[in-house]
């Protein structure tokens, strides 16, 4: 279903940024309590990052991880989620899946909350790059790729989100995720789309 005067198209702006949203261990590893399906996000995400790095456009990571004094900070969410101090700082757990990995330059901010920007330099690191957009992929739709898609939002960044780049536990509440960032906050595309659309996409000259 769609309503007039939603769903509008933002673009993917001049100077795009890739967000790489808690595909940490502890939510790709099978024996995780915190898994979600993520092998084909996994996949998709990696032809993001070859296009991305390719084109010498800004690439982050997030992970999440709780020492005892973060853990103390952010008590109500896990009080709410459980499952969330699985994710102990310095364990595996809290490591970027290798598939995925890092280069060297490329940073990884460690969270405590859903979204990337709340209490992590990552709005600095766009801004200091020039970004006027972002891409967002991750996990999961309905938690920390929503938050991070509405914070870049109101932090006056373009948002695409990349359908296939995003995965949840829930399908229904992907599906109503996708719907609502596209109704309301960011570009829902598919993978081709984006891939596309950075194929015309050039960093200036350093």
């Amino acid at each position: 279903m769609r309503h007039e005067g939603f769903h509008g198209r933002a673009g993917f702006g001049e100077r795009p940024a890739l967000v790489v949203v808690d595909v940490n261990v502890g939510f790709t590893d099978p024996a995780s309590p915190l898994v979600c399906d993520l092998d084909e996000v996994v996949a998709a995400i990696a032809r993001l990052l070859e296009a991305f790095r390719g084109a010498a456009l800004p690439v982050a990571f997030t992970t999440v991880a709780y020492d005892e004094a973060a853990a103390q900070a952010a008590a109500a969410f896990l009080d709410k989620v459980p499952a969330l101090a699985t994710l102990a700082a310095g364990s595996r757990w809290v490591e970027i899946d290798p598939r995925v990995a890092p280069l060297p330059g490329e940073p990884v901010y460690t969270k405590l909350w859903a979204s990337a920007f709340f209490g992590t330099p990552f709005a600095s690191f766009l801004a200091s790059r020039g970004c006027d957009s972002l891409v967002v992929t991750g996990a999961s739709t309905s938690g920390c790729v929503r938050a991070t898609a509405v914070d870049a939002l109101q932090h006056g960044y373009r948002v695409v989100v990349p359908r296939e780049a995003v995965g949840d536990r829930n399908p229904a509440a992907h599906e109503a995720n996708l719907y609502d960032i596209d109704t309301k906050y960011g570009d829902v595309v598919s993978l081709e789309e984006a891939l596309a659309a950075l194929q015309r996409t050039r960093s200036p000259a350093s």
